[in-house]
Formats: C-alpha cells, sequence, structure tokens
C-alpha cells in the first residue's frame, strides 16, 4: 500500500481561491477548493444572493451549455485542474448531491462575493469533509498573486480608460502586494526549513496574454466576451448583454473572470510553468515529489 501523500494548496484567482489536495488511503487525494468567484463551481445557486451565475449565456460552453453556477462560459480553473490529473470535479458543498462517495473525491466551498462576507465560514466548513485516518508526511501549499487587477474589463469600464490601458493605481497596489507576498512564503519556508510553500505570479501569467493576446490566439484582451458598456466592463452577464459568437479569441468572459480558453492557459502554466511562473517548482514538478514520498 502507497503510504500517505503530501497535502498542496494552490490558491486561484485576482482574490481568492484554493485547492487542496489532503492524503488518504491507497494514495488517492481529496480535492478541497474555497475561494470566491473565480473558482466557485455553483454554492450560490443555493444562497440568497445577487452574485450568481445561474442564468444564460453563463455554461454556453459547457458540456450541457446550461449555467451551473460557474462563472465561466464553461469550465473554471479547478475543473480543469482535476481535469488535468484525471480526478472527477468536485461537486459544491452545498449540493444535495455531495453524499456517500462523493465526499471522498471531495468538495468546493468557493463562493461569489466571498470578500464581502466572513471568508472563515468558508474555511471552517472544510474541516469536517477530511477522513478521520489521515496521515500527513508533509505538505505543498501553492499561493497565488494579485494578477493584474488594473487590466480587467470591469476596472476599465468603469473609470473610462482611454485606448485600453490598464488602471495604473491597481497595477501598483498589485505591484506592491505581490513582491510581499512572495517574500512571506520565503519567509515560511525559511521557518519550516522546507520548501512547503510554492509562489504562483499570477501577475505574470496575464501579462502574457494582456500584453500580447494574439500570440494566444485571442482577438483582445481588453473587451469583455459577455457585457455592456465600454470594454463590455459595466454590470453583468445577462442575456440582455452583448455576446461574442466565438469565446475562443476573448481573454476575458464577462468583465472580471478569464473565458475558459484563458483558464486553460493558466492551469497549463500552473502545471509545467517555469521558476518565472512558479517559484520554486511547479504543480508537476510538486506531484512528482508526492509520489517519490
Amino acid at each position: 500500500m502507497a503510504g500517505p501523500k503530501f497535502m498542496w494548496v494552490i490558491v486561484l484567482g485576482l482574490a481568492l481561491g484554493v485547492v487542496c489536495s489532503v492524503p488518504r488511503a491507497e494514495a488517492a487525494r481529496v480535492f478541497l477548493v474555497f475561494g470566491d468567484s473565480l473558482v466557485d463551481n455553483g454554492n450560490n445557486n443555493y444562497l440568497a444572493t445577487t452574485a450568481r451565475a445561474d442564468s444564460p449565456p453563463y455554461g454556453i460552453d459547457y458540456p450541457t451549455h446550461r449555467p451551473t453556477g460557474r462563472f465561466s462560459n464553461g469550465l473554471n480553473i479547478p475543473d480543469l485542474i482535476s481535469q488535468s490529473l484525471g480526478a472527477e470535479t468536485t461537486l459544491p458543498y452545498l449540493s444535495p448531491a455531495l453524499t456517500g462517495q462523493k465526499l471522498l473525491v471531495g468538495a468546493n466551498f468557493a463562493s461569489a462575493g466571498i470578500g464581502k462576507h466572513n471568508k472563515n465560514n468558508t474555511t471552517v466548513a472544510i474541516l469536517p469533509t477530511i477522513p478521520a485516518k489521515v496521515g500527513c508526511s508533509g505538505r505543498k501549499c501553492t499561493g497565488k498573486d494579485t494578477g493584474p487587477l488594473g487590466c480587467v474589463p470591469a476596472e476599465l469600464g468603469m473609470r473610462g480608460a482611454r485606448d485600453g490601458e490598464c488602471v495604473p493605481e491597481l497595477q501598483r497596489a498589485a505591484a506592491l502586494f505581490n513582491p510581499q507576498l512572495v517574500q512571506i512564503i520565503n519567509n515560511l519556508n525559511q521557518r519550516i526549513g522546507s520548501n512547503v510553500f510554492i509562489a504562483v505570479n499570477a501577475q505574470e501569467m496575464h501579462n502574457d496574454f494582456i500584453s500580447n493576446p494574439q500570440a494566444y490566439g485571442f482577438v483582445t484582451s481588453r473587451i469583455a466576451c459577455c457585457g455592456q458598456g465600454p470594454y463590455n466592463g459595466i454590470g453583468l452577464c445577462t442575456p440582455a448583454s452583448n455576446l461574442c459568437p466565438n469565446r475562443d479569441l476573448y481573454a476575458f468572459w464577462d468583465p472580471f473572470h478569464p473565458s475558459e480558453k484563458a483558464n486553460r492557459i493558466i492551469v497549463r502554466t500552473i502545471l509545467s510553468g517555469s521558476t518565472r511562473y512558479m517559484n520554486p517548482m511547479n504543480l508537476s514538478t510538486i506531484m512528482a515529489l508526492d509520489s517519490m514520498a
């Protein structure tokens, strides 16, 4: 029987999103996701909130072509990570279907708009899902920075950006925060005496296709596929919104969220990116070390 695996955590999203892998018997992993709308896969469908993605055109490119509660035209980042690892996608923790063997796959605790609520309500809820007989021989955690906050269509539209220029004060804020996150991670690793925490440079990942969208097959990284107003960055994506005919040509699906194609680029970099993006190692390397534990 294989020994227990490392626990690893991936922090995702412009605000917050985390994917955890918890060790259990037979070398299997339990995946836990928590965060905001960038990783919510339907929890808000069960909550009394206006932050919902339960109506068209959300989900237009999902396998069922129906809205699922994901703030995406199709799959989001946790879906794609699970898919890349050959794992089943986790269900929302509020879903009635999350019972029995489904609990052994994991659960998604993310909730759109969580930044407006008490985050502890989400993170504490993770604990009951972890199997009682868990033995961790170590942990790997990756922390993702804020990304280019000043370049999302919502900010361009609301602030009247000229010629699609990113909002400088938000870019400066991100530039101040992100190096400090890396420093915190480095300090934690030094205190622990091991590279437990991994820094993910989300700003670099996004900047690649924001600065040169054509190199990634996008026609634009400034205008959202679904929305209204300047840059399609005003309000929510609704059936009355402007909707592009080909989502793969847009880096942003709606005013805040990447398209599925952009999510695929991000996940590919998380899995195999160089130290420019993943410091000191990418997810594939983490998994390889995990298998040797």
